[in-house]
């Protein structure tokens, strides 16, 4: 797949200061640890608040760290004059989210006027290894003209 440009020269910009507006984010302590035209990785540090009755991550903070690192992939994509909303996604949760930190990637598969698609995969950072714990097919829609709307 041919890498990825942006028409938005302040992408990275618009990214971080959406990145900052969101409170689930904060919530869950992540940050920004990669932005390109196309490619955001979010990660976090593993947290009691954040866990299940076992100790895991919960499948709720992996889906929704995992669907952010989708969105801003496709807005890095999207006019800058588009927000980027989430239509639909699907996750396979495929290991426990054991470990100390974890990353969270979007990628984007294929940028549109209105529709962009995208992938996202989380990996558990535990003692130095990285392992594949789920992975998300996420579609977004590009919003633009709505009063109170925008990125």
């Amino acid at each position: 797949m041919p890498a990825l440009t942006s028409e938005d020269v302040d992408f990275e910009q618009r990214v971080r200061e959406s990145f900052a507006l969101q409170g689930a984010m904060q919530t869950l302590g992540a940050e920004l640890s990669r932005i390109e035209p196309g490619a955001v990785d979010i990660s976090l540090a593993w947290a009691q608040g954040l866990t299940q009755q076992h100790g895991f991550l919960h499948a709720g903070m992996v889906s929704t760290a995992l669907d952010s690192a989708c969105g801003y992939a496709g807005l890095t994509q999207m006019p800058a004059s588009a927000a980027v909303l989430t239509i639909e996604f699907k996750i396979n949760l495929l290991a426990p989210a054991k470990g100390q930190r974890f990353r969270m990637e979007g990628r984007v598969i294929k940028p549109g006027r209105t529709i962009t698609v995208t992938e996202g995969r989380a990996y558990a950072i535990d003692n130095g290894q990285e392992k594949l714990i789920a992975t998300m097919g996420c579609t977004l829609m590009a919003v633009q003209g709505r009063a109170g709307l925008s990125d």
